[in-house]
């Protein structure tokens, strides 16, 4: 995605459920003795069990699908495949835990999730696992009406519940060294638990977030700087250090502004935020293209239409929320600088002295709320096969006026987001890796991995696999389905004294 956003942490006040007073005694009775998964479980029996593992087992290998990435997307993954028959999937995340993997519980500093509250989502058409359906479960439908977007925490406890009520398993402590493709499969070069481990696999998904496929964006000017004086919001920052701190925020978009919200609750001296542009973005422009025509239809517009599209959002710029913004504006120590370029920074007496504009300011610290970038190159697992990825600048060659070199390193995917080969026959193996992150940013005009983007994309991916992997073995599926080796349902006996006889004459 082109220098895109992700959440960041930051407090939150959730709504109080129904006052018990209000209500019969018959209903606080049912409130207390009802279980509140009841729907979700009905919900399960209704659709049925899960398929039967139709994939025919192959020698030597380990797993029919890997997903790399255990928090809310691969999550999906995992039960979408589970739902489309297809075992032996494995789930990894390099986290230690649960609660370290994914943003919601650790970079992510926002009170509230960016994206509307009544998105289809991890539920995939079943509404009973929906956010919704969990959440007025524990606090009632008068709770979730009063709520105007998801509060993050929240979707964090909701996320994990939707693992453990799915029996989604995800192998932490588990990190994706180097993909090594091989005839038909991959082996993938693990260090799990620290140890090196080979396992095979015949399909990858990488729902591995924001840096999946490439890493957070530094800003050249920061690069004489020591580390100890910068972080990105990517990284894990100690706030309560910056307590008394002068800080300065580079950026202006989400993350930005969600850093700056936690350095000044922290107790920060003073914060100063600095956007490039003469105002900060406001105009939504990927809103206008939310309606099913566009939705679904957009991953099959030209090429030209796709660049231009992912073009005019990188002009116009991520817009924050309008509370992002708000929560950092009601401290009067912070202070906000338009059309502000820094020209240098150097470490002077273990303070940062930067020179923005004409201007000369001191920190003791500062952020980079400056997106990620994407390049498949930069990746180092993938680095036995970069050079043969398609990317953008592969495929099209803007227009002067839309010249676009961030732009140009975003792979160039297939419709079911998988990566394609520059040059046709040099890699055949890469359409068997998909990607679900924003690296699908100018395929698919959405911030890929996020909530809006589940309800079309994951099916397309699954529905891919389903018919790679039967197509692949269909030699084994055709004896399979072509054999007589069944028991009948019944004999001839069961209607043989139905069957006419012609009446004996007398």
């Amino acid at each position: 995605m082109v220098k895109g956003e992700m959440g960041e942490l930051g407090e939150i006040i959730l709504p109080h459920p129904p006052d018990p007073h209000s209500v019969s005694p018959w209903e606080i009775d049912m409130t207390i003795t009802t279980d509140p998964d009841i729907g979700a479980r009905e919900a399960l029996r209704l659709i049925g069990p899960d398929p039967d593992n139709w994939i025919p087992d192959r020698q030597g290998i380990d797993h029919n699908v890997t997903v790399v990435g255990g928090s809310g997307s691969g999550s999906v993954f995992a039960f979408a495949l589970r739902r489309a028959g297809i075992g032996r999937v494995t789930v990894i995340d390099a986290a230690d835990d649960e609660a370290h993997a994914g943003v919601w519980l650790n970079r992510a500093r926002m009170n509230k999730l960016r994206t509307p509250k009544n998105l289809p989502g991890p539920e995939l058409g079943i509404p009973a696992l929906s956010f919704q359906a969990w959440y007025e479960a524990r606090h009632g439908a008068d709770a979730y009406a009063a709520i105007d977007r998801i509060p993050r925490l929240l979707w964090a406890e909701y996320l994990s519940w939707y693992r453990q009520f799915l029996g989604i398993t995800v192998r932490y402590q588990t990190r994706l060294a180097r993909i090594e493709p091989a005839e038909g499969f991959f082996r993938l070069h693990l260090e799990v638990n620290g140890v090196p481990q080979v396992e095979t696999t015949r399909k990858i998904i990488f729902a591995n977030g924001v840096a999946g496929t490439g890493g957070p964006y530094v800003p050249p000017v920061l690069d004489d700087l020591p580390r100890r004086l910068y972080a990105h919001t990517v990284d894990t920052i100690d706030f309560a250090a910056l307590r008394g701190k002068t800080v300065a925020v580079l950026g202006a978009a989400a993350s930005a502004f969600d850093a700056a919200g936690v350095a000044l609750e922290s107790g920060a001296k003073a914060v100063h935020l600095f956007a490039r542009r003469p105002a900060i973005a406001s105009l939504p422009i990927n809103r206008v293209r939310g309606y099913p025509g566009a939705y679904y239809n957009y991953p099959e517009l030209p090429d030209a239409a796709r660049w231009f599209q992912a073009w005019r959002f990188r002009e116009v710029g991520s817009t924050p929320p309008a509370d992002a913004i708000e929560r950092a504006i009601a401290f009067p120590n912070f202070h906000l600088h338009l059309s502000a370029n820094w020209r240098s920074a150097q470490e002077q007496g273990s303070r940062i002295v930067a020179q923005v504009n004409d201007d000369v300011f001191e920190f003791d610290f500062a952020i980079a709320g400056t997106g990620y970038f994407v390049d498949p190159t930069k990746r180092p697992e993938l680095a036995d096969f970069a050079q043969h990825i398609a990317l953008w600048r592969d495929r099209y060659q803007p227009p002067a006026d839309q010249r676009a070199d961030d732009l140009g390193t975003h792979p160039y995917l297939g419709s079911a987001h998988e990566y394609q080969e520059k040059v046709p026959g040099s890699a055949p193996y890469l359409k068997d890796i998909h990607i679900f992150n924003p690296a699908g940013f100018v395929s698919f005009g959405l911030p890929i991995g996020d909530v809006p983007s589940i309800r079309r994309d994951v099916p397309a991916i699954v529905s891919r696999i389903t018919h790679d992997l039967f197509f692949t073995d269909w030699t084994l599926h055709e004896t399979r389905i072509t054999s007589d080796n069944i028991a009948p349902d019944f004999d001839a006996s069961l209607y043989a004294a139905a069957v006419w006889k012609q009446p004996v004459k007398a």
